[in-house]
Order: C-alpha cells, then sequence, then structure tokens
C-alpha cells in the first residue's frame, strides 16, 4: 500500500470515529500518523528532475505575498492591476502554468507579489503541479486567497485544507508549548495552565509513534493534539492570510454584506486601476538621518516588534557594536525626542537619530 492509499485510510478511519473521552487516545495516535504520512508524502524525490519553469523564483524586497486560489479566480488580474507586471488573463482556466512575480511600492516598501498557478483538489498530493505551488507559497510571508464569491465557502474550505495538510497555519500563532527531546530521563511532562485536550497519557502515546521516549513538555497554553503534534513535527509555517472574494457584482447585496464582515476578508470587483484600491498591508517604516533633517525619501522597513538593535544591524552589521544611544521620535516614546538603548521598540514612522561611542 503507497502512501496515498495509507493517508485515504487513516483520514477515513478518523472521520468514522466518534469523538469521545474514550477514542481520544486512538484520534490523537492517528492523527500523528497522518501527520508523519503527510510529511513523506512532500519530501523530495531523489530521482526528482529539474524545477519547473517559473517556480525558482529569488525573493527580493521587504516582503513577500503569495497569490493562491482555483483557476479562473482573478490572480493574474489582480497581479497587473497591482504592479506594473503583465500576466496573462483570459476565460479559460489555467491561464498561468509558472510562477510570474511583480512588485508593489507602498510607502518605501517594495513588496513581491507572486501569481501562482491555480490550485486544484488534491494539489497536497502533486496534482496540478499542486507541491511546487505550495512549496513556493511556504516561503511567503503573506498569503492572499482569491475566492471567486459566487461558489460561496466551498474554493476557501478546500484551499485551507489542502495548506493545512502540508503544515501551512493560516492566521494562527505558533502554539505556546516547550518541547526539547533528551538523551535519557524518561518523559518530563508539566503545565501551567488547566490542560482540556492532551493528557500526559496521550502526549506520551504521539511521542512514541515519533520513536521519541525522552523529553521535557511543557504546556502554556490549553493546547490541542494536532498543535502538539505541530510542534513535534518542527516545519509547520504560520502567516496571515487576506481572503479576496471576487465578482462581488454576481451576487445579492446581502451575500457581499456576510463575507465582508468575516474576519481577514474583503470583497472587491475588477474594474480598473483607477477604481480600484485593497490595502495589503502597513510596513513599519523608520528613518536614520545622520545630519540634523531626516530623510524621509528612504525608509528602512522592518518587523513588527523590531528594535534599536535591529535597526543598527539592518543600516550595517558594526553599527551596534559602535552603539552609545538613540535619540527617537513618534509614538514609541513618551516625549519627543526620547534617548534610548538597544532594546527599545520601534513602531511605524518613528524617526530615530544613532550615536555612536
Amino acid at each position: 500500500m503507497g502512501i496515498l492509499e495509507k493517508i485515504a485510510e487513516i483520514e477515513k478511519e478518523i472521520s468514522r470515529t466518534q469523538k469521545n473521552k474514550a477514542t481520544e487516545y486512538h484520534l490523537g495516535l492517528l492523527k500523528a500518523k497522518l501527520a508523519k504520512y503527510r510529511a513523506q508524502l512532500l519530501e523530495p524525490s531523489k530521482s526528482a528532475g529539474a524545477k519547473g519553469e517559473g517556480f525558482d523564483v529569488m525573493k527580493s524586497g521587504d516582503a513577500r505575498v503569495a497569490l493562491i486560489g482555483f483557476p479562473s479566480v482573478g490572480k493574474s488580474t489582480f497581479l497587473s492591476l497591482m504592479t506594473s507586471t503583465a500576466s496573462e488573463a483570459a476565460s479559460y482556466e489555467f491561464t498561468t502554468l509558472t510562477c510570474i512575480p511583480g512588485v508593489i511600492e507602498y510607502k518605501g516598501a517594495n513588496i513581491q507579489l507572486l501569481d501562482l498557478p491555480g490550485i486544484i483538489e488534491g494539489a497536497a498530493q502533486g496534482k496540478g503541479r499542486g507541491r511546487q505551488v505550495i512549496a513556493v507559497a511556504r516561503t511567503a510571508d503573506v498569503v492572499i486567497m482569491m475566492l471567486d464569491a459566487t461558489k460561496g465557502d466551498v474554493q476557501r474550505v478546500l484551499l485551507e485544507k489542502e495548506l493545512e495538510s502540508v503544515g501551512i497555519r493560516l492566521n494562527r500563532t505558533k502554539p505556546n508549548i516547550y518541547f526539547k527531546p533528551k538523551k535519557g530521563g524518561g518523559l518530563s511532562y508539566n503545565s501551567t495552565v488547566p490542560l482540556t485536550h492532551c493528557s500526559e497519557k496521550l502526549v506520551q502515546l504521539i511521542l512514541h509513534e515519533y520513536k521519541i521516549f525522552n523529553a521535557e513538555v511543557l504546556f502554556r497554553e490549553d493546547s490541542t493534539p494536532d498543535e502538539f503534534i505541530d510542534v513535534i513535527v518542527g516545519n509547520r509555517v504560520y502567516m496571515p492570510c487576506l481572503y479576496v472574494y471576487n465578482k462581488v457584482d454576481q451576487i445579492s447585496i446581502e451575500e457581499v454584506d456576510r463575507l465582508a464582515r468575516r474576519p481577514h476578508s474583503v470583497v472587491i470587483r475588477f474594474v480598473n486601476k483607477s477604481s480600484f484600491g485593497v490595502k495589503l498591508l502597513s510596513p513599519y517604516s523608520l528613518h536614520f538621518f545622520p545630519s540634523e533633517r531626516p530623510d524621509f525619501n528612504d525608509a528602512i522597513i522592518m518587523r513588527r516588534g523590531a528594535t534599536v538593535e535591529h535597526v543598527c544591524h539592518r543600516i550595517h552589521r558594526t553599527l551596534a557594536s559602535q552603539f552609545k544611544y538613540a535619540l527617537v521620535w513618534g509614538t514609541s516614546t513618551k516625549y519627543s525626542p526620547q534617548r534610548v538603548g538597544l532594546t527599545h521598540i520601534m513602531e511605524h514612522e518613528d524617526v530615530i537619530q544613532i550615536v555612536k561611542k
């Protein structure tokens, strides 16, 4: 029996098993086995040939956004409108067969936008170049899921299932679980909160499935067996996702209102470039100036939570070692300017002046 058949059998058994306290250990083991088989399925074959044309796209800019969706939902049109890149769009499916990059310039940030070929059901198992598409999506910072508003929730559910099966977690944070394998000493199991989904016995059974018999486990939140398995596997990707519903002119106003009120969702209709606008993200711009007047034309783009030390490393790798103090103007300070150290956390559109020793 091949891996695909084993995965199908386990999925059927999970769906047949009624969830209750008597079956929670059995379900936990089934999910652990399912995660192992899916990981094996995604491992590159030794006999695999060269990568598909257009898929080996170098990561550039300050952030990477992946456009994911079923065929003919408007991904290529979206790319053409938001960037200067022309991506072929037509009324038939699978117009885009390769990964086509474009660049969005937004408040000093260069955002790389990737138009990926349409995903079909079964992409995680390799259908329709699905593995290549998903492999590129895993390297993104943000996913834009393009959906046909006339299809209801069908496309969203199927795409989320495909991405979930390959370890892409959308709009979720990494489980707050400390896990460290050891060479001996058995299982050290503790929790700082009451657990309703996992028990020491279940944790031990799941670890045994992965041939782990000695480890330290500390639950800092009430996590599920699936989240614990994600921590064990260790290759899960957690990223924000924006659900973009296209073709809203073909559905009722009540349905448009329902979709627009869903979390992380926007509704759009392509008309022309001047009448279309979607705010993708707000980069955290930091300005550095060595003289009296700041230069607001060339921002330093950083991630949320960046400190003064991160800014120093971005400017020059030796600047942090020569750092004396910094003056910061902006919303991150109590007064402007405020003298701060390397651990000060910067915020959007802060202005910083760094003084060396």
